[in-house]
């Protein structure tokens, strides 16, 4: 099998043969990692459900059954990287391979992504998770294993309509990985009013989990462009009257439903006073924030996140690199 595809060791394969549970396990990784087939269908043709194939992937991953290795010689890339770093102030820019300016980056800035998360995971730490389709690609790519004391904590409410790239979801399988703790928003991303918005902040207990979130170690974060209405999060929460208000009020997208403009300041329109998720302001005051994100749409709101919170590391993918030091584009 090619050293960039998933790997199945040879004493697993001896293993599974007579443990049934291994040999699920096993199976479901190899469904999932090699032939790409979704967990829905993997947990149909195997006859269990989906919550169990999620746990096996994620023990596969736990016992280093699963190796994804990427060999490329990145020298090419030294240059954008430095200068994504002297431009926006960055300790660190990471930037994939990707030739195709019109494309979808997902994919390789997940990959990316995943290996610089998994030797960042250390004992003791309180990691703070967004959300969005770039973290949820990432999780197969992040290398788990059991640590002891850590703690992750969503950094904002649910999204019912979005069950695949649900805050929630992701939360609970990324800290699944690494046998950690996990505090998440019980409440929706965007409710119904300003009111309730901090009725559930001061009488439900999640001041203090926003709290918590404030003072994470480590926050990973993505951010949406707002010029259409492909991505999935938006469905049910954001129409689109409310879409174009917002681009009318200046914002270029948003990042944890805090939308943003062109220079990385919250705009002044309801939807912003409606979300459930860590601030702004709140956020800026981790140490250290993690910017996972590309793609044509999100460039304006990206250079926008750099700019109000000023991330220590940007991973991110060629093209968009280009167009983030280009002022022109």
């Amino acid at each position: 099998m090619p050293e960039d595809q998933a790997a199945i060791t040879n004493g697993t394969r001896e293993r599974a043969a007579t443990d049934p549970h291994n040999q699920m396990r096993i199976r479901a990784a190899w469904l999932y990692f090699v032939e790409g087939v979704t967990q829905s269908e993997i947990a149909k043709k195997l006859g269990v459900n989906r919550i169990l194939i999620t746990r096996l992937l994620s023990e596969a991953r736990k016992r280093g059954e699963v190796i994804i290795r990427i060999k490329s010689d990145l020298a090419s890339l030294v240059e954008l990287q430095q200068g994504l770093e002297d431009r926006f102030g960055l300790s660190k820019a990471i930037v994939a391979p990707f030739e195709d300016p019109e494309g979808d980056p997902t994919r390789v800035i997940a990959l990316a992504a995943g290996g610089y998360v998994s030797g960042l995971m250390i004992h003791n730490m309180t990691i703070g998770v967004g959300w969005g389709r770039t973290l949820h690609t990432m999780l197969p790519f992040v290398e788990g294993r059991a640590l002891r004391g850590v703690r992750v904590i969503s950094l904002l409410g649910g999204i019912a309509q979005a069950r695949r790239f649900n805050p929630a979801e992701f939360a609970w399988q990324f800290a699944e990985l690494f046998d950690a703790e996990g505090f998440l928003i019980p409440a929706p991303a965007i409710v119904d009013s300003e009111q309730t918005k901090h009725a559930l902040l001061e009488h439900c207990g999640l001041e203090q989990i926003m709290q918590m979130a404030e003072t994470c170690d480590v926050a990973l974060l993505s951010c949406g462009g707002i010029s259409t209405l492909t991505t999935s999060y938006r469905l049910g929460h954001v129409s689109e009257a409310e879409r174009q208000s917002l681009i009318k009020a200046g914002a270029v997208g948003d990042i944890l439903y805090n939308f943003l403009d062109k220079d990385g300041r919250p705009v002044d329109h309801p939807v912003n006073e409606r979300s459930i998720s860590i601030s702004v302001d709140r956020l800026a005051r981790v140490a250290n924030k993690v910017l996972i994100s590309g793609g044509v749409e999100k460039t304006g709101i990206m250079r926008a996140t750099l700019k109000s919170l000023r991330p220590s590391v940007l991973v991110t993918d060629e093209m968009t690199a280009l167009r983030l030091l280009d002022e022109t584009r």
